[in-house]
């Protein structure tokens, strides 16, 4: 697989990379259509802040499966055009937050105390020892505006220094908050209004850029700004305006709106305004951790693994993996089987587990049903990544369910697809020794293997019927691998399903269908199927 790098990232993540078998080409600084041509034959993109990857980019790399962000923000990737083309978007969180926080808790001290000011001063020859009278953080209130993991980090350090800790942040419960000894509150503002300095550890997003203004920052007054999150979430004209007139003490920023930041940025012209080139990230350990940690996301991409940290893609922990993996091609047979079956309009779809298999992470499991019903619907290619989003454009409604108990088996997976008039379930399990199986279609019992091709036969249940069909399909030359006849009651209906070594030409089709004791016949193969 080649992996493109367009970023410089550690030689940790290229070499593992490279060890895994994998063709790694750098092209660093590359953009345009220098970087439309570079994409388009790779397998996966490696990125860092500074490479675009734009609607155009996915549209012109055919074979892109994923694309890695070597840290954390992943504002300079149009995910919503990932999803839509089916690549999986993952970064690596976990690698540089302890970098991010150190960061952030020493441009509080930078700020708070004049350090960059003072040592300009006194190695220019002033001795300005009375000009400097800076603000102890004990005692003080931090308001962290943002508690994931990096605003977390920051709290324990600067808890552990004797601040009084005030959060905001709608996605985190306040148990979580009080763990850590922190305040949880409703409103930025009510966090501004208790802090003496605010952390900011936020994603730039349509809902917090520009969050913090002129307004907000008159709240804080007499304080301090540290954002070494994302630029833009901060309004940068108002932040330099707040320190100029003394509304706040000082500030300190990692990170610009515009990147490499313009000289004529007015937060560079503010004394008090400590700045430094995004630097949050920037440690030997930091740099490595998310190096590696990129490529053995990548790796787990190419080996049709969940990714750990997938943004737009149903992703669990490695150790999980094994107690879900066999039922994932389960499903997605099963999926096909039943939309085959029900040859109609789907407008619904749900995806039932029961058993222990309901008590696991089933996300994945069922995005690969969706991949199932529509893999033979839609014109581009579908997946894990863009299955929920086809149903969702569709209108077409997705359940999933869980129960406990699975009656005659340990484990099974029920894929029913529905209009407002009728449905059709197909129920699939897996046997010792890793063996898959079909097990019930329609509620009639069955003992199918999944693969190769399918003929499954509505038909009254009257002797004749099931010799008349291997007849036919022995005369047409067409092999039958296994049979499995299903009924609910002596002279009913029945439901029979044959695996089969061949394709099923349409005039047999046509034949069978002419005896009148048969009235469904429906052939499913991989990747295509015919309904009569």
């Amino acid at each position: 697989m080649k992996v493109l790098v367009t970023d410089p990232i550690a030689d940790a993540g290229l070499d593992r990379l490279r060890e895994a078998g994998h063709d790694v080409v750098t092209a660093y600084d590359v953009e345009g259509e220098a970087l439309l041509s570079a994409v388009s034959d790779a397998d996966a993109l490696v990125v860092r802040s500074g490479t675009e990857v734009t609607e155009a980019v996915f549209a012109a790399a055919p074979n892109l499966r994923i694309v890695g962000r070597a840290g954390i923000g992943v504002d300079n990737i149009d995910i919503d055009a990932a999803t839509e083309y089916g690549v999986i978007v993952a970064n690596a969180p976990q690698g540089n937050i302890r970098a991010a926080a150190e960061h952030a808790v020493a441009m509080t001290f930078a700020t708070a105390r004049s350090i960059p000011r003072a040592h300009n001063r006194l190695r220019g020859g002033d001795w300005a020892k009375g000009e400097f009278l800076g603000t102890e953080v004990n005692d003080r209130t931090l308001g962290v505006v943002g508690f994931g993991r990096v605003g977390q980090e920051v709290a324990k350090r600067l808890d552990a220094l004797g601040m009084d800790l005030v959060t905001y942040d709608p996605y985190i419960s306040e148990e979580r908050a009080e763990r850590l000894g922190a305040d949880l509150v409703d409103s930025l503002e009510a966090c501004l209004d208790r802090a003496d300095v605010i952390t900011i550890h936020t994603p730039l997003t349509d809902e917090t850029e520009n969050m913090v203004g002129e307004a907000e920052l008159a709240r804080l007054e007499g304080g301090y700004v540290v954002n070494c999150a994302r630029g833009g979430i901060v309004d940068e004209a108002a932040l330099a305006a707040a320190v100029a007139d003394g509304v706040l003490k000082g500030a300190a920023v990692d990170v610009f709106a515009a990147e490499p930041v313009d000289p004529d940025n007015p937060l560079l012209d503010v004394e008090d305004v400590v700045v430094t080139p995004h630097l949050g990230a920037s440690t030997e350990a930091a740099q490595e951790n998310v190096a590696t940690s990129t490529a053995e996301q990548i790796i787990a991409a190419f080996n049709d693994e969940p990714v750990a940290n997938a943004l737009n893609a149903p992703s669990m922990d490695e150790a999980a993996f094994p107690a879900i993996e066999p039922y994932l091609d389960l499903a997605d047979t099963a999926a096909a089987v039943a939309v085959q079956l029900f040859g109609g309009h789907v407008s619904e779809v749900e995806v039932s587990y029961a058993g222990s298999i309901a008590d696991e992470n089933v996300e994945l499991v069922t995005a690969t049903a969706l991949k199932g019903i529509f893999s033979n619907a839609v014109e581009r290619e579908v997946n894990a990544v863009n299955a929920e989003r086809i149903a969702q454009e569709r209108g077409i409604g997705v359940t999933e369910s869980k129960t406990s108990t699975a009656e005659d088996f340990q484990n099974l997976v029920t894929v029913t697809v529905s209009d407002s008039d009728s449905e059709i379930s197909v129920s699939g399990t897996q046997f010792a020794g890793g063996d898959p199986r079909i097990v019930r279609i329609d509620g009639y019992r069955v003992d199918a293997v999944p693969h190769g091709h399918m003929l499954v036969a509505r038909n009254a249940d009257v002797p004749g019927v099931i010799g008349l069909i291997g007849t036919v399909l022995g005369d047409a030359g067409v092999n039958i691998a296994g049979m499995y006849n299903g009924r609910e009651t002596i002279g009913g209906e029945a439901l029979t399903v044959y695996n089969l070594d061949d394709p099923v030409p349409d005039d047999v089709i046509q034949r069978l269908l002419d005896d009148e004791r048969i009235m469904e016949i429906t052939e499913i193969s991989l990747g295509n199927h015919r309904d009569a």
